[in-house]
């Protein structure tokens, strides 16, 4: 492949909720173009890689129309998708959220699309561009912690991600906090992913509605307590809800025992946390904060900032670009 001077390339992030597509100049920089929609997972994977051609074309041509490019200057497309990943297949081996297992994706886009694609897991893909362009650029050891329909992790140290033996790194929404407690959609116990991703925090403050806790949170989705999200939280929160407040109070706990973990097993000098929840600012920041100090190694947290993310719903796909940027440098 040529040198990537005045090439552009397709970033893919296929969320459990969203599915966002752009165009990002392999130099690095803002998207040139951008859509997003629903992924509607449930469909099926097929169904989603034809969304995602779709969508990828219309980015094309608005780049090709905004920059004067031609089509040979778009060289390749990064992929980041939940769940664990066979990195030299390309293959999504499972994504319990969105109920895919053994799915080809990379090499279904690539022959999509007509060109070459590299596929990682969407939270090494969110960590990578935070790394990149936003608040962890250019940092030694860094973690990025992926708050979502699910939640996960990245590690980057030295500028490489680090994928483990078999490409499963960084999965901390699935490591147990509660060897009794929830269920989660990967069939273990107790998992982070169970108290703290953004459904499981709806669930949570359904809970406590159903158990006769009052709450501006009934008047805001009309009665109809299965309309809550972690959206509608952060919405009551923000009018003053003393319910809304206390939930997230104790998802901030919850996300903070499980950030210690992090900080205590990786010594990052930055955790990078990205994701809609992070819209509850200080509300989350605050109590997060104090209970990875209250849990982990003093060292590592003086060692260690915990910063929410630049690269609002873009760092995925930001992430996924330069990582088929890095991986054809290093294939010359």
């Amino acid at each position: 492949m040529e040198p990537m001077t005045e090439k552009y390339v397709i970033g893919v992030d296929i969320g459990g909720t969203n599915l966002v597509v752009g165009v990002i100049p392999a130099e690095g920089g803002e998207p040139v173009a951008l859509r997003s929609a629903a992924t509607r997972g449930q469909r099926g994977p097929a169904a989603v890689v034809s969304d995602v051609g779709t969508m990828a074309n219309a980015v094309i041509s608005e780049t090709l129309q905004r920059t004067g490019a031609s089509q040979e200057q778009v060289v390749g497309i990064g992929i980041g998708c939940p769940g664990s990943i066979d990195l030299k297949a390309g293959v999504v081996l499972t994504a319990p959220n969105l109920g895919w297992s053994n799915y080809p994706m990379r090499d279904h886009i690539s022959e999509q699309l007509g060109l070459p694609a590299t596929l990682d897991n969407d939270a090494n893909c969110a960590t990578y561009g935070e790394w990149w362009q936003g608040a962890g650029r250019g940092a030694g050891v860094l973690s990025g912690v992926t708050l979502g329909t699910g939640i996960g992790a990245g590690l980057i140290v030295d500028g490489r991600i680090i994928h483990g033996a078999s490409g499963s790194a960084g999965e901390i929404g699935h490591t147990t906090i509660d060897f009794t407690g929830r269920r989660c959609a990967c069939g273990n116990y107790g998992c982070l992913e169970a108290y703290a991703s953004g459904p499981n925090i709806a669930a949570r403050a359904r809970e406590g509605l159903e158990a006769g806790y009052k709450s501006l949170l009934v008047k805001l989705v009309d009665g109809d307590l299965d309309q809550i999200t972690a959206i509608t939280v952060y919405d009551a929160l923000v009018q003053g809800d003393d319910y809304a407040h206390e939930v997230m109070l104790e998802t901030a706990k919850i996300l903070g025992a499980g950030i210690a973990n992090l900080v205590n097993t990786f010594n990052p000098e930055i955790v990078v946390i990205v994701g809609g929840v992070t819209r509850s600012g200080d509300h989350l920041f605050g109590p997060l904060r104090s209970e990875v100090r209250r849990r982990a190694f003093k060292s590592a947290v003086d060692a260690c900032q915990i910063v929410p993310g630049e690269l609002t719903q873009k760092a995925g796909v930001i992430g996924a670009a330069g990582i088929f940027v890095a991986t054809c440098e290093m294939d010359q």
